[in-house]
C-alpha cells in the first residue's frame, strides 16, 4: 500500500507535512534517485532521500527548549547562512516547532516529532504564547486597551488578549494565535513600532534562565 510523500516523510519524525511540501517544492527529496513532485506517493521497500541522505527509520524522539538569539532565523533551509539548525548544530536531525522572525528573540521549541507540531501549531488548540515588548515611544491606557480588544491587520481583526504594562515603552502580552509578524503588525496598526520582542513562554513551557543561544531537553513534557 502507498502513502503520500508527505505523509511518508512526517511519519519519519523528521518534520511536520508542510514542511516536507516545502521540501518537496525545493527539490531536496526524491524517491529512488529521482527528483520528487507534490502528489508523489511511496510504495513500500521505496528509497527516499533527503538531500541524498535515506530517511525513513523513526528516530527516538528529541524535544527541545532554545533561547533564539536575534540574527537566527527559524528554518531549516541550508541555503540560509543564519538558519536556526546550523546554528544549534545538534547531532540528530530537528526542527523548529512555528516561527520567531529574524529579529525576535527567545523561546522556541525544536523536535523530531511532527505531531508535536501539529499540536503546538493547530490554532483551534489555543495554545497560550508569551511575550515582552518594548516600544520606540511611551504608550497610554488606550494602547493597552485597543491592544487588548483586536486590531485590524491582514484582513482579519486578531482575538482579544491580555495585555499587561510593565513600563512606559513595555508591556506583556498573551496571545493564542500565531499570525505573521503579529504583535509587530498590530503595533504599527496603532502608531508604534517594536524595537525588542522577546518570547517568554509557550504553554506551560517558560524561557527561565535559560541563556541566549542555549538550549535544554524536554524530556517526559510532551
Amino acid at each position: 500500500m502507498s502513502v503520500s510523500l508527505n505523509k511518508f516523510v512526517a511519519a519519519t519524525g523528521i518534520c511536520s507535512r508542510r514542511e516536507a511540501d516545502r521540501w518537496i517544492e525545493a527539490g531536496r527529496l526524491t524517491i529512488n534517485g529521482n527528483v520528487a513532485v507534490k502528489g508523489n506517493r511511496v510504495e513500500e521497500g521505496e528509497r527516499v532521500e533527503l538531500d541524498g541522505r535515506p530517511i525513513g527509520e523513526k528516530p527516538e524522539k528529541v524535544y527541545l527548549a532554545f533561547h533564539k538569539p536575534a540574527g537566527v532565523t527559524c528554518t531549516t533551509d541550508p541555503r540560509d547562512p543564519d538558519n536556526i539548525i546550523d546554528f544549534l548544530n545538534y547531532p540528530e536531525r530537528i526542527f523548529p516547532v512555528g516561527r520567531l522572525d529574524k529579529a525576535s528573540t527567545g523561546l522556541i521549541l525544536l523536535t523530531n516529532d511532527g505531531d508535536v507540531v501539529n499540536e503546538v501549531l493547530r490554532a483551534e488548540n489555543e495554545h497560550e504564547k508569551e511575550y515582552i515588548v518594548t516600544v520606540d515611544r511611551p504608550f497610554d491606557d488606550r494602547f493597552v486597551q485597543r491592544m487588548s480588544a483586536g486590531v485590524p491587520i491582514l484582513g482579519t481583526r486578531t482575538n482579544p488578549c491580555e495585555v499587561q504594562r510593565l513600563g512606559k515603552r513595555r508591556f506583556r502580552i498573551v496571545l493564542t494565535q500565531g499570525l505573521n509578524r503579529q504583535i509587530r503588525r498590530m503595533c504599527e496598526h496603532l502608531g508604534y513600532r517594536v524595537h525588542t520582542l522577546k518570547r517568554i513562554r509557550i504553554m506551560d513551557i517558560t524561557l527561565g534562565e535559560l541563556g541566549v543561544g542555549d538550549y535544554r531537553p524536554l524530556d517526559g513534557f510532551f
